[in-house]
């Protein structure tokens, strides 16, 4: 828990504390102009819905308390990226150990594995995860090994059912999900039901695994069972030390690029959008969630600077929060797949494709659902941008 001498403050902040409730992070922020990693204390105040945040270093306000309308509590978690006027924070650390009493006490993470059987499901899977209020924080699509899979597994080396396990854990992509939210290591496995997929369908019919699963093996997914596993089998297939993890799916060939932009994944649309995309006959190769701060973004937006308007809300909307990136595969896919999408002001789009991707979901120019690569020369490159260099 990380702690500094409120002192700083005086009497007044003293005075909000007791008089409402308020919750404190610590923050980080990298400056790319001065090439520093900043430091502050974030305060929220649900009543209203401001902010306040002080600098930790010089030991002063650094923004006075203001409302704050895009910030919600439900964001406020340690390991979180956060907007806040165009800045990304990081949250790192609860501020007092009421902020970590309060928000932070049944806060768990677990993995969501979704096996082979059910990737092409995997937005049905999504949307079910979003109703049940838990929060995808990181995913990934990966084809496991023969032995990766038998090392994930190998609690069950001594069970009869080991070898189909591991062979069918590696026959195809997977989807590794890392999911937050309260009690999320019992919600998780309360959504996807008994083990085999035909005692799921008597005992639990509206389970994940009653709906979509085939038998003991093929049976949607895996959740973790305990606090203990969740940390290990995240470790996994995310690991603190970059690089270490089992490799993405892309292809890097026939391909083009789509993001669906953090305002459609806060807004809970992910599965919906995947689902649209797959009923649309186009094939995603592969799938992963970025954090993108503001430097990449600008770097991946730059062909649109000084071109369009909306350019500098762009890059704030990418670096706003977590995105998830796609490569669609498939012969001249790149056309098809921006037909697809619709133009981009959604207004437009409703009028002349109301089946498009934009028209369904997007909320206007900027905030528009999803990026797609706009020339098919570029679709390899923006591919090779996110899941190539930003993935390394």
């Amino acid at each position: 828990m990380y702690n500094y001498n409120l002192h700083t403050y005086g009497v007044h902040l003293h005075t909000v504390l007791h008089q409402e409730d308020r919750y404190a992070f610590l923050a980080e922020w990298y400056d790319p102009t001065a090439a520093l990693l900043r430091r502050y204390q974030l305060f929220f105040f649900p009543r209203d819905r401001s902010v306040e945040m002080f600098d930790v270093k010089n030991q002063r306000i650094f923004l006075r308390r203001t409302r704050y309308e895009d910030l919600n509590q439900e964001d406020l978690f340690v390991g979180n990226r956060v907007n806040v006027f165009s800045r990304q924070l990081h949250l790192v650390d609860y501020g007092d150990q009421y902020t970590a009493n309060q928000l932070g006490s049944r806060k768990e993470r677990t993995l969501a594995l979704i096996k082979p059987d059910v990737v092409n499901k995997v937005g049905d899977v999504l949307e079910r995860i979003c109703s049940s209020k838990l929060l995808v924080t990181k995913a990934k699509m990966t084809t496991l090994s023969w032995k990766q899979a038998a090392d994930f597994y190998v609690e069950h080396q001594s069970k009869p059912f080991f070898s189909n396990l591991v062979q069918f854990a590696s026959s195809g992509p997977v989807v590794a999900l890392e999911l937050m939210g309260d009690e999320a290591v019992s919600i998780w496995r309360r959504l996807l039901g008994p083990a085999d997929s035909s005692a799921a369908r008597k005992e639990a019919p509206q389970s994940v695994r009653a709906q979509f699963g085939t038998d003991g093996v093929k049976n949607v997914g895996h959740g973790s069972d305990s606090l203990a596993a969740a940390a290990r089998e995240l470790e996994f297939f995310f690991p603190s030390t970059a690089g270490r993890g089992p490799s993405n799916t892309a292809v890097y060939g026939d391909c083009t690029c789509c993001i669906i932009k953090p305002h459609a994944v806060a807004e809970g649309l992910t599965g919906k959008i995947l689902n649209s995309i797959s009923a649309a006959g186009f094939q995603i190769s592969a799938l992963q969630m970025f954090n993108v701060d503001r430097a990449n973004a600008e770097e991946f937006y730059e062909v649109y600077k000084g071109v369009v308007t909306e350019y500098p809300t762009m890059v704030t909307e990418l670096c706003s929060g977590p995105s998830m990136v796609l490569e669609i595969h498939g012969t001249d896919v790149a056309q098809s797949f921006r037909g697809f999408c619709g133009p981009a002001d959604p207004e437009v789009c409703r009028h002349l494709r109301p089946t498009s991707l934009r028209a369904l979901y997007g909320r206007d120019k900027v905030k528009n659902a999803v990026h797609c690569t706009d020339l098919p020369e570029d679709g390899l490159l923006e591919v090779q941008y996110f899941f190539r260099i930003l993935d390394a």
